[in-house]
């Protein structure tokens, strides 16, 4: 297995194209997965993040990883000395059932493994906790993955760190009653996202006053509204964002969920000047002055040539927490001393970024919203 040097220089997003490329290559070889780890020799214990590549993921997928890379350099180096480092490795998959089953299964028979930790996108994420589900699979705990949909963790062995998409409809919900919208129209992208989201988005917007229209994804409506929720990617928001701007008519906002990267959109060429892309996303903003934030700005300044993302953040704060978690454990760090240590769910704070529990459900609710106006600036 590669096992590559420390980064010595920032890294570019041109170079991280060409180290993707060389995963692709291998693809022909290694079709389902490709792995790539972070060399440490005298390692305790390694963790495993299993990373969705898929052309309409890795815009969340690749700022994600880059975060908890940063996350992870900055553990070791700080705890290499004294005999605890952990192993970060990565598996991209091409987001199959089966390149995820691979993958999850080469974490699980791997004996050095303790956790899976950050495992992103949604489907990716939801394909893992799923497999949990095995009978006598040996338990890996499963740490706060960009897990978006609602989960019943029968198990006990996902541990979230993210509020999923109920929060965020839920605020972006109250942030339209607070404006006095009483009327909005609401686009999935796809018929998958409808089937799962439309019944709580109807009922939260009822809740607080707003009637919904649901709009065609790949249609311009004859009177677009003021005021749009759009659920669904970053590829399909600047699709629908050219579709519904562009011509002469009033201003347009698109309220998105935490599944668009609005710096992969201004790459894309941003938006019409008459329309505005409002993202909920569950961690705080990327200019907000908590410790964690201002972190996670200096490490990756300093180890990639990449300007900060919401994902990027949510990455670095997942790695965070499962260092944290697993230092409590000293040298002794097994996968049984792990899953137990997670299970205890005691209140992290990581940085001014609180990760706390009802029970064993997440109950800390860091949900922020970020603007890309319509002359490419991004607010918050």
């Amino acid at each position: 297995m590669h096992r590559p040097a420390l980064l010595s220089e920032p890294l570019t997003r041109r170079t991280w194209l060409r180290t993707t490329g060389v995963v692709a290559a291998l693809g022909a070889a290694f079709p389902a997965t490709s792995a790539l780890a972070a060399g440490e020799s005298n390692a305790v214990a390694s963790v495993t993040q299993i990373v969705d590549m898929s052309p309409l993921q890795q815009d969340i997928s690749r700022d994600f990883l880059i975060g908890s890379r940063v996350a992870w350099q900055e553990y070791n180096a700080r705890e290499r000395a004294k005999g605890r480092a952990i192993a970060h490795l990565v598996v991209e998959t091409d987001g199959s059932a089966r390149a995820v089953k691979a993958a999850w299964q080469s974490a699980v028979i791997d004996p050095t493994c303790v956790a899976l930790s950050g495992c992103v996108g949604d489907t990716t994420a939801a394909a893992v906790a799923g497999l949990q589900r095995t009978p006598g699979n040996n338990a890996l705990p499963l740490v706060a993955p960009w897990l978006q949909r609602e989960w019943a963790d029968n198990e006990n062995a996902v541990f979230q760190a993210f509020p999923d998409y109920q929060a965020q409809i839920a605020h972006a919900m109250k942030s339209l009653a607070v404006m006095g919208v009483k009327q909005a129209g609401v686009v999935y992208a796809t018929p998958a996202l409808q089937k799962e989201l439309s019944a709580s988005i109807a009922l939260v917007g009822g809740g607080q006053g707003v009637k919904l229209q649901v709009l065609a994804a790949d249609k311009r409506p004859a009177s677009p509204p003021a005021l749009i929720l759009f659920v669904g990617g970053t590829p399909e928001l600047h699709a629908f964002a050219h579709l519904v701007g562009g011509k002469a008519g009033s201003h347009c906002y698109l309220i998105a969920l935490a599944d668009v990267n609005l710096q992969v959109l201004t790459q894309l060429g941003g938006v019409p000047r008459n329309v505005s892309v409002i993202v909920t996303q569950p961690v705080p903003v990327v200019s907000s002055g908590l410790p964690v934030v201002r972190s996670y700005r200096t490490a990756l300044g300093r180890l990639y040539d990449e300007p900060p993302s919401q994902h990027g953040l949510a990455g670095y704060i997942a790695a965070r927490y499962t260092a944290e978690v697993l230092a409590t454990l000293g040298a002794n760090v097994t996968r049984a001393a792990a899953l137990a240590a997670f299970r205890r769910r005691a209140d992290q704070t990581i940085g001014g970024f609180l990760i706390a529990y009802q029970g064993e459900r997440l109950s800390s609710a860091n949900v922020t919203q970020s603007m890309l106006t319509s002359d490419g600036r991004i607010v918050g």
